[in-house]
């Protein structure tokens, strides 16, 4: 084998490898060795065809895998001796010419090919301990509480019975029949349905024609299915239902009682409270890291600037892109109604890309450098997660990923770069700053930093995932994750 550097141009390097044609004939020679002990052919005992027949009937067919596997290893043997890291898999150019194919089939001339590829840059991190961060922090307060267990009591409203009219707000239990031109039809019928006034949750008009009704009234009501309910055969067709109202239930919040607290999942009032300030820190901490998390990554960006392999670059963009794309399809909206055009928007979108490339990179030095390492353990702890937000398909998803070594490698990305942030925080200057509620979960990308209240009461006895992004870092938090939200 003989290998010449024909293209160094920055991180692009071009490669010509010669084997000669000696060689070829040595590993033909030794693959016919190999079939001649195995080969079954007219006229021949078993094991007894001579080498040269072989040749002429199989010749070509094995020299193809011959020139397959040289071309394979003295391509790994080019980039190892050179001690490189290739950014991503290698691009072989055969020769293309039937005549000049013809002869190295044939054994009479040496095969030369070109191998295309980017190398990794070298990376130099800066002094981490120079690094001076604020960590934002909202203390849970027993206002916070109070406030946390009000919407817990608005989201499990009760429904006591009233004698007046329906109002919005109000629940119906209903009985019903729904007729197509004087026909039933399949689902058109129900007993004690439930349907709250106001919640937009049945078909256009039936709402309307419930309200001001009263319990034990009857009613008509004629609706037209819109054209495109889920069910074909109803999309577009008017109806006519008749109604019987059982009861008319008015909202009330339920009073903050041990009756409710166990509804909620718990024992007590009072470990209602503590479950709730649980709850709220934990949000909040999570919020904080990530917070954190984008400030760190931020400065990283700002503080490295070395040469990017060209090809992650596109690959990365071209990844966003797709989704862009995919977003706009399924909202039905453009690059104008967002204020931009589609070069402005490329623009944007490619820097993204070069961030997200560059701190991966940066992350993968530090992570290389010391030793970090994802476990197994932490993967499996980290599928069962991803399993959990598909129930009752955990083991189709369980044997998606661990079949798939790309998806699986989706899940320990996430879990390395999280690992090499908290190495280079624990080196850098990290400051508690106490921030309000609005600012710990404001969007600094928003107009004038406008946040939205972030805090989560979610519904005791079950078991929550923290790890969404409160700070929507607009897919730069995770270096190479998510794409930024317009």
């Amino acid at each position: 084998m003989n290998v010449t550097e024909t293209n160094t141009e920055g991180l692009r390097r071009e490669l010509k490898v010669v084997i000669g044609a000696d060689e070829l004939e040595r590993r033909l020679s030794a693959r016919l060795d190999e079939l001649k002990g195995r080969a079954r052919l007219k006229g021949f005992r078993p094991g007894r065809v001579p080498k040269e027949h072989l040749r002429k009937v199989f010749g070509r067919s094995v020299m193809a895998e011959v020139v397959q596997q040289a071309v394979e290893e003295t391509s790994r043997a080019a980039i190892s001796q050179r001690e490189e890291r290739p950014a991503a898999q290698p691009t072989v150019g055969l020769p293309e010419d039937p005549a000049e194919i013809d002869k190295i089939f044939a054994g009479t001339s040496d095969l030369a090919y070109t191998l295309s590829f980017e190398v990794l840059p070298k990376v130099e991190t800066m002094d981490f301990g120079k690094i001076a961060l604020d960590r934002p922090v909202a203390e849970v307060t027993k206002d916070d509480i109070e406030k946390a267990i009000g919407r817990l009591r608005a989201a499990n409203l009760r429904y006591k019975p009233k004698d007046g009219a329906a109002a919005s707000g109000d629940r119906l239990i209903i009985d019903f029949t729904g007729t197509i031109g004087g026909e039933p039809f399949d689902g058109g019928t129900a007993e004690d349905a439930p349907v709250l006034l106001g919640s937009g949750q049945v078909i256009p008009g039936f709402e309307e024609g419930l309200t001001g009704a009263k319990a034990g009234e009857e009613r008509e009501i004629d609706v037209t299915f819109p054209e495109d309910y889920p069910a074909a055969h109803l999309a577009g067709k008017a109806a006519r239902f008749v109604v019987k109202v059982k009861e008319v239930g008015a909202p009330e919040e339920p009073p903050v009682d041990d009756d409710f607290a166990k509804a909620l999942g718990v024992d007590s009032v009072e470990k209602l409270r503590e479950t709730v300030k649980q709850r709220l820190e934990q949000d909040r901490a999570t919020a904080s890291r990530l917070k954190l998390k984008r400030s760190l990554l931020d400065t990283l960006n700002e503080s490295h600037s070395f040469e990017l392999p060209p090809s992650l670059v596109d690959n990365e963009f071209q990844a966003i892109w797709r989704q862009v794309q995919s977003d706009f399809e399924r909202t039905k909206r453009s690059f104008e109604d967002e204020g931009t055009t589609e070069e402005k928007a490329r623009a944007e979108y490619y820097d993204i890309a070069a961030r997200r490339v560059r701190l991966g990179l940066l992350l993968s030095e530090v992570g290389t450098r010391n030793k970090i390492a994802v476990s197994e353990d932490e993967v499996s702890r980290a599928l069962l997660e991803r399993i959990r937000q598909f129930p009752g398909q955990e083991r189709k998803v369980y044997d998606f990923y661990r079949n798939n070594p790309q998806m699986l490698a989706e899940i320990r990305a996430p879990i390395f770069e999280d690992k090499a942030v908290d190495y280079i925080l624990e080196l850098a200057k990290v400051t508690d700053k106490p921030v309000s509620v609005e600012e710990l979960y404001a969007d600094p990308d928003e107009p004038h930093g406008r946040g939205h209240h972030h805090d989560h009461d979610h519904e005791h006895g079950h078991d929550h995932d923290h790890g969404h992004d409160h700070d929507h870092d607009h897919g730069q938090d995770r270096a190479g994750k998510g794409r930024k939200r317009r």
